[in-house]
Order: structure tokens, then sequence, then C-alpha cells
């Protein structure tokens, strides 16, 4: 499966204690209507609604800096839950009440060392588009995507994907003319030409 993560810098990603004292994780692993840096020849956005049927069918695991062995929550055991605002992607996670996430992950995000989510995903079939916006840059909308994991993560990038690049290039190539029906059209427009001199 081809995976790609973005990443985010959210305000407000923070532990909160419930009332029984247990820490409770809070931020957004996405946001809605924002570009992306550069990926590699384009930039990315996401659209409100690009999410829902993943919170509704997808396996998600909530995971500091996307790495399988530190996972702090998880959707199908209601350790994780997600849900669309109008901001984005918000997710709660009830983290596991040991020293090793104490120290490794709920610390540093109470003292702000750590204040960035990250999201995996694929886009579900006829879930993108691609366009030129008026300042002539392409544009990829993600419109639905399937969720494989939210994290909070260290160093948040928009790492550049083959899997979008690739995407990318077989957009540019299905937008652009056809070299034999442009040969074709121009020998039409060099004839009648021709026809309307004589």
């Amino acid at each position: 499966m081809d995976i790609e993560r973005r990443a985010f810098v959210v305000e407000g990603l923070k532990v909160e204690k419930r009332a029984d004292g247990k820490a409770v994780l809070r931020g957004h692993a996405a946001v809605f209507g924002q570009l992306s840096e550069d990926l590699g020849g384009f930039r990315e956005q996401i659209v409100a609604g690009a999410f829902l049927e993943a919170i509704e069918k997808d396996d998600v695991r909530a995971l500091f800096n996307h790495d399988p062995n530190f996972v702090l929550g998880r959707n199908r055991a209601k350790t994780l839950l997600l849900s669309e605002d109008s901001r984005g992607l918000a997710i709660e996670i009830d983290p596991p009440d040991n020293d090793t996430v104490r120290h490794l992950v709920l610390q540093p995000i109470e003292r702000g060392d750590v204040s960035q989510m990250s999201f995996g995903f694929s886009v579900r079939p006829g879930g993108q588009d691609w366009a030129k916006d008026d300042e002539g840059r392409t544009i990829r909308t993600l419109k639905k995507v399937r969720l494989f994991d939210v994290s909070p993560v260290t160093f948040p990038a928009y790492p550049q994907t083959d899997i979008a690049v690739r995407e990318l290039r077989a957009w540019q190539a299905a937008a652009a003319p056809d070299p034999e029906k442009l040969a074709a059209r121009r020998r039409f427009l060099n004839a009648l030409q021709r026809d309307a001199a004589v």
C-alpha cells in the first residue's frame, strides 16, 4: 500500500487532565483549506469531508512520530476519537498511562517542544482533483482519503513523495495536448490559409 504523510503546524495540540487525573491529547491532525508547502512541483489542500469515510470505516492508529512501536491509541479500541469540525480533522487520544509515554510524548507536548501533527493516508478512488490556480501553480485537492495513522511529530515536514509526484505526472500527461492532433490541426489550418490565398 502506498502511504503518503503530511504534517501541519497546529495551534492547540495539548495535554489535558480528565477528572480522574488521566491525561488526554487533543488537537488537529489536518486542517482544511490551507495550501501546503511545495511538494515537488505542486501544492496541496484538503477540503471538508475528506476524512468522513475514513472516520466511519478505517482502522486508524495514533502513533508517535509515525512509529508503530509507539502506539498511543486506536479508533477501534475507542482510545482514539476522530471527527471533522470546521477547522479540520480533530483528534482526541487516550494514551497509555506509563512512564515511557509520559516522558517521551506527554512532557514534550506540555513543554511546547512537540507542537505539530501529521497523518498517514492514501487517496481513495476519485478522491483528488488536480488544477492550476490563478497564479499558475499546480494544486492537488484531497477530497476523500483512506487514513492509516495520526501522529504528534517532532520534525513535521511536507516530504515530496514518489506517489504524489507520479500522480502529478499522470495528470499533466492527460492534460497535455496530443502531438498528433496538434500536427493535424496545423496541416488543416495551413491548407485553409492556402485555399484562402488562391
